[in-house]
């Protein structure tokens, strides 16, 4: 495997990263602070083609791979990782459901929207009382003629409030039985679905997060994606892309919190000289670096083996799992080399610490990492 940076690779992470600095960072606080999801910033990476990294030129795309899209999520991360983490839900669930699933009729009416940004895309699996156990959905979709009618509420979706599109997954048959769940395309507006609760966050607060509500609502049989009973399939093979997503989101992260650890432990001097001459910093900074090249190699990896169409499973979820557990890592050690500044809102690691978590919480734990690594290494 040659995981050599191609020329195409460093110019989109140069835009990105260009237009990170120049669109983001003066506003991440602000954001922040008040949970504000700009809208406008992902109409300008559309313009950028940021909003279709996969899509095909065909449909309005940028049609790169996934090593271009793991660095731009990383470029974007480094600055603001609710901005990341919004732009990989939306490329790689609702965007590349639609685009893995979805029949011509559906690519070519959707994806030209989303990979513009004019429209923001939402995805719904996770309800209030089914994370995990998705076998036990209590969204349910009852075929009525040649129409759907779905009823229940999806939770935690990024973009549940804002988003203009919806791929939502419901369930078609009984509880815990094989193939018992579809996947519809429900666009805002629909009569029935409207939005809930925005959920208040620890971190990622510019990444909205709500619940959508369906209430009776009546989609026609064309909404569906593939055959009735594949929701749940699909969706396990829309999560192994973005397992990918979110490591590059938390790699971003773990490299933002380690370069503003190594420029502060340059210049913050103790006893009179810099705090990076001593061993207990210097010693941590190294443990971070070789911890953020590894799980950068195991998303090179995962990013190789999506590229050539083989089974990504476990190369995903232990991308996934590790590089999150990077992040957390990463950014609590420079927390503690800030000291008390490193506990302040005037210092970006704060916010680093604070984005972190939600890296071995989303898209599946980290215990769901294990269990997905464990069940592929047995049928080894």
């Amino acid at each position: 495997m040659d995981f050599s940076v191609s020329e195409i690779t460093k110019q989109v992470a140069a835009t990105a990263k260009e237009f990170a600095e120049k669109n983001i960072r003066p506003h991440v606080m602000e954001w922040d602070e008040s949970q504000e999801f700009p809208v406008q910033v992902f109409k300008e990476m559309g313009k950028l083609g940021l909003m279709g990294v996969l899509v095909p030129e065909q449909y309005g795309g940028s049609g790169l791979g996934y090593f271009e899209y793991s660095a731009i999520i990383q470029e974007i991360a480094q600055v603001d990782g609710s901005i990341g983490l919004s732009l990989a839900a939306h490329n790689s669930l609702c965007t590349g459901h639609i685009l893995a699933f979805g029949n011509e009729g559906q690519k070519s009416t959707y994806l030209p929207k989303l990979a513009t940004a004019e429209f923001i895309g939402a995805w719904g699996l996770t309800e209030p009382g089914t994370g995990s156990d998705a076998g036990n959905m209590q969204c349910i979709a009852v075929k009525d003629g040649d129409d759907w009618v779905i009823n229940g509420t999806k939770t935690w979706i990024t973009h549940g409030k804002t988003g203009d599109v919806a791929v939502v997954m419901c369930r078609t048959g009984e509880p815990h039985t094989r193939n018992n769940s579809t996947a519809f395309i429900v666009p805002r507006g629909t009569a029935g679905f409207k939005s809930g609760k925005k959920e208040n966050k620890l971190g990622m607060r510019a990444s909205e997060t709500a619940e959508m509500i369906f209430e009776d609502c009546r989609v026609p049989d064309s909404a569906r994606l593939g055959e009735v009973g594949e929701g749940f399939i699909q969706a396990m093979k829309v999560l192994d892309g973005g397992r990918i997503s979110i490591a590059a989101l938390s790699l971003g992260i773990a490299k933002g919190a380690f370069k503003a650890s190594v420029n502060y432990a340059k210049e913050r001097q103790q006893f009179g000289k810099p705090i990076a001459e001593f061993q207990g910093i210097s010693f941590k900074l190294a443990d971070m670096a070789t911890e953020i090249k590894a799980a950068e190699l195991l998303i090179d990896q995962a990013c190789d083996k999506k590229m050539n169409n083989e089974n990504v499973t476990q190369a995903s979820a232990m991308a996934k799992y590790y590089a999150s557990e990077v992040a957390v890592k990463v950014a609590t050690d420079a927390v503690q080399i800030f000291g008390g500044y490193g506990y302040t809102k005037d210092f970006p690691v704060e916010k680093f610490y604070r984005d972190s978590k939600l890296c071995t919480i989303g898209e599946g734990t980290s215990e769901i990492q294990k269990l997905v690594i464990a069940r592929e290494e047995f049928k080894k």
